[in-house]
């Protein structure tokens, strides 16, 4: 069990780098166990302040309850402690609550909340919703605004005031304005956290909003360019942030952007490029081709000749 109270978890992690692993695959479309804790503990050799299981970039949507509660339970087991966890947790209102109750016992130490599956609801539908998982809990949950769940201040605030682990707010709309809102209403009662995919591109003008973290898929295959990324976005190195976008970044969304679905396909693309290979996306999400692969390996290996060399690029 989590020993790690709802502010406590919001605390550590405002303060540093968020990622979501990808979940690996074997043949025949199983968890690769195995690889998945071998993953794991490579990236908690570097400084991140809590890792994502079975979230957006981990194929939530892929996995079955079960699944995901395995998921949790195998990241717990591995990162031992090392950094927290916190779980995917989603669907319609009853089986985002059973999973509520299912990653924390599990040993998870926090709760993002992914939009409820499919269906558009008015806010007192998703207050009602938010509020049902922060009861079916005592772990601090994250409430992720996106697509068709859109929180206004107004409902968040009057969901802070019943439910004292709602603690943190991700983003992942791109609403500037909303965002001023919210926290300017919310101030430090709650942790922000920058989600739009890809968050690197966002996290300068959004740490001068109060988003002083952002969660990034990249981190799985490239952790060392994303910390040392993540260092100068919170320094306001402008300079050192915009060789990353120009250099790594940019060119990784013109891949990305080709076809539907490749934000979660390159991310295992890239994992095969540095050899951590953890299988194909499941479908209905479709992988890289092999030109797109070889134009991603390029990419990772040239990041030698810039700011952000390492070892294990030049060696990818």
């Amino acid at each position: 069990m989590s020993k790690m109270t709802p502010q406590e978890m919001a605390r550590h992690i405002g303060n540093g780098l968020l990622s979501f692993p990808v979940t690996p695959f074997a043949p025949g479309n199983v968890f690769d166990e195995a690889r998945y804790r071998s993953n794991l503990d490579w990236l908690c050799g570097y400084d991140v302040a809590g890792l994502f299981a079975a979230g957006g970039t981990g194929e939530f949507f892929s996995l079955s309850p079960a699944e995901v509660v395995t998921v949790v339970a195998t990241a717990v087991a591995e990162t031992a402690g090392r950094v927290p966890v916190l779980a995917g947790v989603g669907y319609g209102t009853q089986i985002a609550t059973e999973l509520a109750a299912g990653v924390e016992q599990a040993g998870a130490d926090g709760i993002l909340l992914l939009p409820p599956y499919l269906v558009f609801s008015e806010q007192e539908g998703l207050a009602a919703h938010i509020e049902a998982v922060c009861k079916a809990t005592r772990l601090g949950v994250i409430v992720y605004n996106r697509d068709n769940a859109i929180v206004t201040e107004e409902t968040l605030a009057r969901l802070c005031e019943r439910n004292p682990n709602l603690v943190g707010y991700k983003d992942g709309i791109g609403d500037i304005e909303l965002m001023t809102r919210i926290h300017l209403r919310m101030g430090d009662r709650l942790t922000y956290i920058g989600g739009l995919p890809t968050a690197e591109t966002f996290a300068l003008p959004y740490l001068e909003m109060g988003v002083t973290t952002y969660s990034s898929a990249v981190f799985n295959f490239v952790p060392h360019f994303s910390t040392k990324f993540y260092a100068a976005v919170r320094r306001r190195d402008r300079e050192t942030v915009q060789a990353g976008l120009r250099d790594f970044i940019l060119p990784l969304i013109a891949i990305r952007n080709r076809k539907r679905g490749y934000a979660v396909s390159i991310i295992k693309a890239g994992m095969k490029v540095v050899g951590r290979d953890s299988g194909p996306v499941r479908t209905p999400l479709t992988n890289l081709t092999q030109s797109e692969t070889e134009e991603l390996a390029a990419l990772v290996a040239r990041l030698d000749k810039g700011e952000f060399a390492t070892r294990e690029l030049a060696a990818a």
